[in-house]
This record gives C-alpha cells, structure tokens and sequence, in this order.
C-alpha cells in the first residue's frame, strides 16, 4: 500500500493583498488577522510549497515542492494516481479541500477523485479526526505531537509567521518548517495506529 504523507503552506495572492488595500510592503501587526484569513482560503491564496513522504519505503526522506503554483498541484496530482492513503493533520478541512479549490482556479483536472466522507480513514487518514474520533475537539499538530512526546514541527516557526517569513525571503526555512510538519505527522499516524516501528530492512 502507498501511503502519501503531505502537508502545504500558503500565502495571500497579489491580487487579494490588493484588493484589501495591502502592499507586502506595509503590511502591520494589526493587519496580522487580514493576512491569516487571506491565506487560508483558497479563493485569496495560493500554495507556497508541498512537502510529502511517499512510502514504501519505510522512512523515505521527506521532499520539498516550492516555485510554480501549477507544477506544484500538478506534482501533487501525479503522486495522488500512486496512493491508496493520504495522510496529514486537518487535511479534509484544508490541506485536500485547499488543493482542490487551486486546481478549479488554475484549470488542472485531478487525476482522480479524494473522497472527503466523514467517519471513515482511508482513503484519507486525518490525524486531527482520528485523535478526536471524530469529536469536536480540534486539536492541533502542536498540541497532540508533544502530548504524544514527539518533537513539535513548530518550535521555530509556525502557521502565523508563514508570510513575514515569505516577505523577508525565508522560503528555505519555510520549506524546512514544512518538511519538519510531515515527518511529525508521519510519526503521529504511526502512534495513532498502534504501528510497530521496523528497520527498512524488514
């Protein structure tokens, strides 16, 4: 079974920034809560980058997609014809539905359906829900890695510093901060799964 491991990070379009009367810059603090609710809707925003494991094997490095918005969603769309499992945390209410509203606007036709039913993990797995049983508690990737002890992808740098990062020209650091997202969720779903971890050799 291939089992995609993926998560995004997005930032608002020129064009919206515009329309809401924002230059990169002269954005303030107080246009902080304009800026995080630009950047997560699909309709104002668009994909930074896509880091993702594909596994098998066991443990494959984690890979960084960055540049092009349209090769991004369409490398997505190629691993997605290789998957049987999507796996990552909030990806129903974003990360998938995110991808899937870019591919409309940009005119690139998935190579297949995802499935967004509810109560159910594959073929996509949300380690949110899982966590929760599917509950109203929405708890973060933050929150569940360290009550799981494993490293939080967020210590340096999380969602909210995504685009000051981007306007300073950090997109190296985005990237990592992206990477260090999946492999996190990698370990959670082995956690949430009761998965023995084994040598790649086995």
């Amino acid at each position: 079974m291939k089992i995609l491991f993926f998560d995004i990070e997005t930032v608002p379009t020129e064009q919206s920034l515009k329309d809401n009367g924002l230059l990169e810059s002269q954005i303030k603090l107080d246009e902080a809560d304009i800026i995080k609710k630009l950047s997560l809707a699909g309709a104002t925003s668009r994909i930074l980058c896509l880091a993702y494991a594909l596994e098998p094997p066991l443990d494959s490095p984690v890979e960084v997609i960055h540049g092009d918005e349209t090769q991004i969603i369409r490398s997505f769309w190629k691993l997605a014809t290789e998957t049987n499992l999507f796996v990552g945390h909030n990806i129903l209410d974003f990360d998938l539905r995110f991808i899937y509203q870019r591919s409309i606007i940009n005119q690139i036709n998935p190579s297949r359906e995802i499935p967004f039913a509810r109560f159910r993990n594959a073929p996509v797995f949300d380690t949110m829900h899982e966590w929760s049983r599917w509950g109203r508690e929405h708890i973060s990737l933050d929150l569940l890695s360290r009550a799981l002890a494993i490293p939080s992808p967020k210590e340096s740098l999380d969602g909210s510093k995504v685009y000051p990062y981007y306007c300073a020209g950090r997109l190296p650091e985005i990237c990592d901060y992206c990477k260090r997202d999946v492999e996190t969720v990698r370990q959670v779903y082995r956690r949430l799964t009761f998965a023995s971890i084994q040598s790649p050799e086995r």
